[in-house]
């Protein structure tokens, strides 16, 4: 593979595998190196914390069942420490309620076994891409929600002590209400914009409570993410 291919399929990003069938391990880390990735892999939970002492990943693929600790466990351990890369969630259970769960816990996406490696891999780079600011020079002018703004061009969200790390998720579905400031998007037109159709509307409500958290003084009273009874959700920004 040349330089330029790899850059373009991987962009040198760092994933942390995590699972615990070891020929799995073997298999996307091949692949994924193939693809310009670079990789580590764990074997379980108290492994991957061990290595995110000392490591920084771009992204993480993480198994739901391992034995100890598990994957829905980890993340939501990690979410509330304040980690906010892209993470997608392996798992043998594949039905809509098993993927809100994962949402629920801080997962970006969820893939049920068995998977092409293939598919992995566009929706490990579509998370990445969200990850980074799109347009840094943008001009754009960024967006007021209380004592946060929200730089609608690069995708930041920063307070007066800094910036606001978000989820990949959490990223995607703020762009997407700011945006469209004022205008009111249904479940079902939001859940198109952030390629969650499979999971439709309960995904979108799950991405609407963890925002919520980030942007708002009480989530429980809402002042700028308004849920519009029947119809769906509307950004207002204010002060």
């Amino acid at each position: 593979m040349s330089e330029a291919d790899s850059t373009t399929a991987g962009a040198g990003a760092h994933v942390l595998v995590i699972d615990d069938d070891a020929r799995l391990r073997r298999l996307l880390q091949r692949y994924l190196v193939e693809q310009g990735f670079r990789i580590t892999v764990a074997g379980d939970a108290a492994e991957a914390r061990q290595i995110l002492t000392f490591l920084h990943p771009d992204a993480m693929v993480v198994d739901v069942m391992m034995p100890g600790e598990n994957g829905l466990s980890l993340i939501k351990g990690l979410r509330d420490s304040g980690l906010a890369l892209p993470v997608l969630m392996l798992t043998a259970r594949g039905e809509p309620e098993d993927r809100i769960v994962g949402l629920e816990a801080g997962a970006d996406d969820y893939l049920a076994k068995p998977f092409e490696p293939r598919e992995l891999l566009l929706r490990l780079k579509a998370h990445l891409r969200r990850a980074v600011p799109v347009n840094p020079t943008t001009t754009q002018r960024p967006i007021r929600l209380g004592s946060l703004e929200f730089d609608t061009g690069r995708g930041l969200l920063s307070g007066a002590s800094g910036v606001v790390h978000l989820t990949g998720g959490e990223q995607a579905l703020l762009s997407v209400l700011a945006a469209r400031p004022g205008e009111t998007l249904s479940r079902e037109e939001i859940a198109r914009l952030l390629d969650m159709d499979e999971i439709g509307e309960r995904a979108v409500d799950v991405q609407v409570t963890r925002l919520r958290r980030r942007i708002e003084p009480d989530p429980r009273e809402p002042r700028f993410l308004h849920t519009v009874r029947g119809k769906g959700y509307v950004l207002k920004p204010g002060h």
